[in-house]
Parts: structure tokens; C-alpha cells; sequence
């Protein structure tokens, strides 16, 4: 049995219409003027901005919009949200997207909190924020979790990097509003690649060494078969409204902290290798994460044999004989199975992109740079590491 700590403020309104009470929470929380922070025209043309707006007007809230938030959401567009904030005196952030409007707005409401640092620096772990803007949600795409999240990242353009914003319970949001009926609209791609993110929270939780609690594994391998199915569901009915709200709360409940809790630590490393491509090749964050993991899993698995096996059994569904390194590596294949069923990569080939030598060096060194130190729990990383599984991934 380990200590440790699970907290999770963010009040949840999961259903239909219940975007429609978006007004009602801003003033239950204290909001006065609001800025509503989201994505592409989607948005707009589904009528969606102005059923908030018009309800934030039935309620006697000021408001003002910010759109144009991007996949791997972009540094310039935080400083321009930013600007805005503290020209419009705004005091709440509105997030109407998927994690990259929420981590947008969690950057920007760090940067009008904290007008003495450079929002950037919090991410290159400069400077520590000392507070927040409060931040709601209308969630739009089931992945990211960062509705009930401390984390956020963010891509500095000019650089090519992308980075976690500081994690601090500031940026918690203080309510998350979940209508599955409002993720009708996405591509298949993204309701895929979404369905690999939320996967990979709960797996990088998973695949650790040196302890667990057993009720946090079933609550774990119960999520991860839940969102197989229900991402199988609709990868031929998109239009299923339960595969939806499995998927959508399964999102949420990924990256909360609940399938971490009692465990040793997590690994992450998937994500943080995936974040160097995300940076440089602006690939679809799931799609990335799905394209890599199975190279990661192969360079690792000896040193994490248990849980690989475990994974292989009561996720995977292997029932076969043999070794269990045998055992690990039909869990891993399967899981490649999983990804091809439902239209994602399991390489850089079928990813769609072909890192040279050097750039693959480059993502390594970032990484690495990024991480402070080799890390991982399933094993630690180091350099040569790092670039062995890039090029596994490169075939």
C-alpha cells in the first residue's frame, strides 16, 4: 500500500443541454465579464457559440469571443489572448473545445494572473506561477482530460517546441460541462486519434515499476476495455449516443488522477517523446501517441515484464499459452490489432512522416532536454534510448 493524495475540484454536468446551464455556473463561480475561448468555425457554423452567447446574455453576463485555437495549440495565440484579457478586463475563461482550447486557456489565464512573467517561462520551468485566472469548460472532444486536469501544453511555434505550461491546481477548471451530443461533428479522425489519447493517460499510469493497489488496476483495465469497445462502436456508428457518453466520460476520469492513485509513478515517456514530434511535425497529438507506442512497448517490456503481462491478459484478452515474454509481446501486437481497427497508425510510415537521422536526434536531445534527466518508470530513458525508439517508429 502507498500514500497519496487525489484531488479533483472540477464540478462535472454530464448530459444533453446541459451546455445550455454554462450561464448559471459562470455566476455561481463568480463571473462578471467572461472571455469564450474556442476553436475553428465548426463551432460557429453548428450554432454552438451562439446558443452560449445568447445564454450568457439571459443570465446579465458581459462576454467577449476569441477564436482561431489550433491542434498542438499555439504560444502566439496565448499572447494574444492574454492581450485581450487584460485590455477587456476579463475575469473567467470560458474554454468551448477540446484539450487544446482548455490548455489555450489555462496558459492564457496563468499569463493575465501572473502579468510580472513571461507566460513561456512557465513552461521552460523558469518561473512558477503563483495563481490563475478560473477557468470553465464545454467540452466538445472526448481525449485530452484536460477538463479536470493540471496540466496543459502548448507549442511555441517559432521554436518548434512544445511544452507542459506549469501544472499547478490553479488551472483546474471550477466546472466541466460534458453533452456527448456536442462531439457529433467531429471528423473520424479526431474522435479516433481522441479515443488513443485517453487510451495512453490511463496506460502511462499502468505501465509502471514498484507498486500498485489492486483496486486502481480494475478501475484502470475497466477504462481501458470500456474505450476499446465504445471507440470500435463508433469507428462504424459514429452517430451512437452510449459509445459517446462511455468514451466521453472515460476521458475525463483517464486523466483525473483516479487510475494513478497508489501507484509508484507514472511513466509518461510516450507522451513526452510524442510531444518533440508533435512540435516539429504538428502531427494529430492521439494519432502521434499510437504511431509511437508500439515501439516504445517492444524496447521496453522486458524491464516491465509484470504489467505487460498482466496488460496482455486482462485488457488484451490473450489467452494463450506460453512465456511470458511471449505473452507481453501478443498483448503489444494486439494492441496494434486495436489501433488498425480503428483507423490509427502504428508507425511513423503509416503516420505519415519520414524524420531523418538528424531530426530524430534533434527530438532525442529535446526530450531529454525537456525531461530534465532519463526518465520512465516502466524503465528509464536515456539519449540512446529515446533515439532507438524513434527509429524503431521510423519504418
Amino acid at each position: 500500500m502507498r500514500n497519496f493524495e487525489y484531488y479533483t475540484p472540477t464540478q462535472i454536468l454530464f448530459g444533453k443541454d446541459t451546455h445550455l446551464q454554462a450561464g448559471s455556473l459562470l455566476k455561481k463561480y463568480g463571473a462578471k465579464k467572461v472571455l469564450i475561448h474556442y476553436g475553428g468555425q465548426s463551432a460557429v457554423r453548428s450554432g454552438l457559440i451562439d446558443e452560449i452567447t445568447s445564454n450568457l446574455k439571459e443570465e446579465g453576463l458581459e462576454y467577449i469571443t476569441l477564436g482561431g485555437v489550433i491542434p498542438n495549440p499555439l504560444l502566439s495565440k496565448v499572447r494574444e489572448g492574454i492581450e485581450l484579457c487584460q485590455k477587456e478586463h476579463v475575469d473567467f475563461i470560458l474554454a468551448v473545445g477540446g484539450g487544446s482550447v482548455i490548455d489555450s486557456s489555462k496558459a492564457i489565464g496563468y499569463g493575465v494572473a501572473n502579468p510580472n512573467n513571461d507566460v513561456w517561462d512557465f513552461c521552460l520551468k523558469k518561473a512558477v506561477p503563483t495563481g490563475c485566472l478560473p477557468i470553465g469548460v464545454i467540452l466538445t472532444i472526448a481525449a485530452s482530460g484536460s477538463e479536470m486536469s493540471s496540466s496543459s501544453v502548448i507549442t511555441n511555434e517559432e521554436t518548434k517546441e512544445k511544452r507542459g505550461c506549469a501544472k499547478t491546481d490553479y488551472c483546474r477548471p471550477k466546472f466541466a460541462i460534458l453533452n456527448p451530443r456536442l462531439t457529433y461533428t467531429l471528423p473520424q479522425y479526431q474522435t479516433e486519434s481522441g479515443c488513443v489519447d485517453i487510451l495512453m493517460h490511463t496506460m502511462e499510469r499502468y505501465f509502471t515499476n514498484g507498486g500498485n493497489m489492486e483496486l486502481t488496476d480494475a478501475l484502470a483495465e475497466g477504462l481501458l476495455r470500456t474505450v476499446m469497445k465504445n471507440a470500435r462502436i463508433l469507428h462504424t456508428d459514429p452517430a451512437n449516443d452510449e459509445a459517446r457518453a462511455e468514451v466521453m466520460w472515460a476521458g475525463s476520469l483517464s486523466h483525473n488522477g483516479l487510475t494513478g492513485c497508489g501507484i509508484a509513478s507514472g511513466d509518461f515517456m510516450s507522451h513526452k517523446l510524442e510531444h518533440e514530434m508533435g512540435g516539429m511535425f504538428d502531427v494529430t497529438h492521439g494519432a502521434g501517441l499510437a504511431a509511437l507506442w508500439p515501439s516504445w512497448a517492444r524496447y521496453v517490456y522486458k524491464d516491465c515484464l509484470p504489467r505487460f503481462v498482466r496488460f496482455a491478459r486482462n485488457v488484451m484478452g490473450v489467452t494463450t499459452d506460453g512465456t511470458d515474454e511471449e505473452i507481453a509481446l501478443k498483448g503489444i501486437e494486439a494492441t496494434v490489432d486495436f489501433y488498425h481497427s480503428i483507423g490509427m497508425p502504428a508507425s511513423f510510415h503509416e503516420l505519415g512522416i519520414a524524420p531523418t537521422d538528424a531530426q530524430i536526434n534533434e527530438m532525442a536531445r529535446r526530450c531529454l532536454e525537456a525531461s530534465g534527466s532519463a526518465l520512465g518508470s516502466a524503465k528509464k530513458l536515456s539519449l540512446d534510448d529515446m533515439i532507438a525508439i524513434y527509429r524503431a517508429a521510423n519504418h
